[in-house]
Parts: C-alpha cells; structure tokens; sequence
C-alpha cells in the first residue's frame, strides 16, 4: 500500500516538474517573440520614415526636373530673339562705326579752324604788343592770349580820372593805336569790359554804384572807338563787372588800384563758330 502510494506521488511530482519546464519554455518562446515583435516594429517605422523622405527627394527632384525643362525651353526662346537681335546689332555697329568715321573728319576740321582761329589770335597779339609799344611802353597794359581771345588789359588811371568814366587824352592815344589793329580784322568782334574796386562810389556822384561806374566807363570807350576811330558797331559789346571779378583781394591800394582797370577783348564772331558746326560731313 505504501509503495503504491510512493509511486504515485512519484508520478505527480515527475508530472509537476515536466509542466514546470514546459511553462519555462513557452514563457521563453513568449518574451523572444514580444523583442521580435518590437524589433519588426522599429524597422517598420524607420522604413516609413525612409519612404516619407524618398517621396519629398522625390517630389524636389521632379520639381527640379521641371524648372530646368522650362528654363530649357525660356533659353531656346532667348537664344532665338539674340539671333535676331544680333544681326540688328550688327547693323548698328556697322551705322556706328560710320558716323565714327564722319565724327573724325569732323572734328579735324574743327581741330583745323581752332589752329587757324589760334594762329590768328597770336598774329593780332602780335599786332597790339607792336602798336602799343610804339610810343607807348606802359606797365599799366598787358596784352594776352586766353584760350580762344586776345584781350588788352588798361589800368583805369591810364584811361579815367578816379571816379569818372570821362576818357583822358592818353587814353585817346591808347584806343587809336587800338582801333588800328581792331580794323585790320573786321571779321572779329570787341567786348570792352569795366572793372572796379569794392570801394563804393561817392555820395555826390551821379553814379548809383560800381556797376553804373563799370558799364558807363565801357560805354565810354565804345563811343570812343565807334566815334573817333571808325570801329563798326556792329563789332560792338559795352559790359560792365563791377567789383565782382577782382584780380586780386581788395585789401590794399595798390590792390584795388589792379582791380580798377578795362579789359578790350578781340574774339572770334560766334556765328562763324556755330557756322562751322553746321557744315556737314560726307
């Protein structure tokens, strides 16, 4: 009876164990297939991400493939229009270069009159110097060439009495020796300009200012050369500058002494310079 019973705990404990093992082993097979189950999940999600960033590399890509096809298609139309625009350009360049070449012939005519016109201004300097040093060696008259003009340049001590724009005797001699070389170019004009110092005028004058001084005392001279020396006219100007373009600072006598003088200019006619711009060239 007793080893009956001793097998047949021996059989349930041997049975227990066996069910032991087996749980063991199917709780085992459980967890692996829970960290397959977890791995499988991980890659699935790193091939979605994978796919979300292949389809925005590919949606870049075909956007990028259309941009150049119309870029493409914007060169070929550019490059027909340059084809046309070239052959346009190469029209002009053709049309330039030949009004290039009518410029050049034009501007050695122009270089051609202003080397006549120079030469000529030196000639009637020439002139001047020559008659106004014979007989007449004074400091007080400068004759110069500046750049397309002769001018005489006269202290007004050797023209006027201080304040009065009555002309001396001297001065009389002055304007004839003048009005001789003036004559011997009737195809050139004569500004006379009056300058003064700042020093204003005298109350009991009959002279408003320095500008009534400066454009009587030119005046004066005008009438003086068209009157007594037979200068035309119409060859002509009276202008008066006041005090406003000194040659040096009033700020002395013998400063304001150079500040008051007339200057005669000889210049070129205009219209004979704009006559010549005129000229056309072949």
């Amino acid at each position: 009876m007793k080893k009956g019973f001793l097998l047949l705990a021996l059989t349930a404990l041997l049975a227990s164990c066996a069910s032991t093992k087996e749980l063991e082993a199917v709780k085992a097979a459980h967890e692996k297939t829970k960290e397959e189950l977890l791995a499988t999940q991980t890659n699935l999600t790193k091939c979605l991400v994978e796919k979300e960033r292949f389809q925005e590399k590919s949606d870049f890509l075909q956007t990028t493939i259309d941009d150049l096809r119309r870029d493409k298609k914007e060169t070929l139309k550019q490059v027909g229009d340059l084809t046309v625009l070239t052959q346009g350009a190469n029209d002009n360049i053709k049309e330039t270069l030949s009004q290039l070449s009518k410029k050049d012939k034009y501007i050695n005519k122009i270089r051609a009159a202003a080397s006549k016109k120079d030469s000529l201004n030196l000639v009637v300097a020439f002139h001047l110097k020559k008659e106004l040093q014979d007989g007449i060696d004074d400091e007080d008259i400068e004759v110069n060439v500046e750049k397309t003009v002769v001018f005489i340049s006269i202290s007004d001590k050797l023209l006027f009495k201080s304040g009065s724009y009555t002309i001396t005797d001297k001065a009389s001699k002055v304007l004839q020796k003048v009005a001789t070389v003036v004559n011997g170019q009737p195809e050139m004009d004569v500004m006379v300009e009056g300058h003064t110092d700042d020093t204003p005028v005298s109350n009991n004058s009959s002279l408003k200012d320095n500008w009534d001084l400066s454009v009587k005392r030119s005046t004066a001279i005008v009438r003086e050369l068209q009157s007594k020396y037979d200068v035309a006219p119409s060859r002509l100007i009276a202008a008066g500058r006041s005090s406003y373009l000194p040659l040096v600072e009033n700020n002395s006598p013998a400063n304001k002494a150079k500040n008051r003088r007339t200057k005669i200019i000889i210049l070129p006619r205009l219209n004979q310079f704009f006559d010549l711009l005129d000229q056309k060239v072949e």
